[in-house]
């Protein structure tokens, strides 16, 4: 039984304000979906996380546009959506504002899509987001 344990990748979360340790989701690909707070037009994002556990921007889609939020120059419109590919491949870190005066991101990956609240909830601040591998979770614990 020679072989080594294959690296359980994924995204870490974690409140920018807060002390707990980041939350680990097991997601090789993900979406993140919001509504601009104003101009109510949608905007998505997708990403994997690549075999060397750093995030990657694969995609990114805008429903229409709006005053300020015109998509990118290159951005190919096909229904109904503004395509477009991120200017920054591997962003490293993500921080997403999460106020509580707007509806919260969207996180959808296999599972399906839910608030990103289901997975950590808001206080209002900063949600760090970045790719990651698994926490060892083979760790003794000792009682008193």
């Amino acid at each position: 039984m020679g072989g080594s344990a294959a690296t359980l990748l994924g995204v870490c979360l974690q409140l920018a304000a807060g002390a707990a340790a980041p939350l680990f989701v097991p997601a090789a690909s993900f979406s993140l979906a919001w509504q601009h707070s104003i101009e109510q037009v949608r905007w998505e994002e997708d990403y994997r996380v690549d075999q060397h556990g750093q995030l990657e921007a694969t995609a990114a889609r805008i429903k229409g546009s709006a005053a300020g939020m015109e998509p990118p120059e290159d951005a190919v419109y096909a229904a109904g959506w503004y395509h477009y590919s991120p200017q920054e491949r591997y962003p490293g870190q993500l921080r997403l504002t999460r106020s509580e005066f707007v509806p919260d991101y969207e996180w959808c990956d296999a599972q399906g899509c839910r608030p990103l609240s289901a997975l950590l909830p808001r206080d209002g601040g900063v949600t760090l987001l970045w790719g990651c591998q698994a926490p060892n979770t083979t760790s003794t614990t000792t009682e008193d």
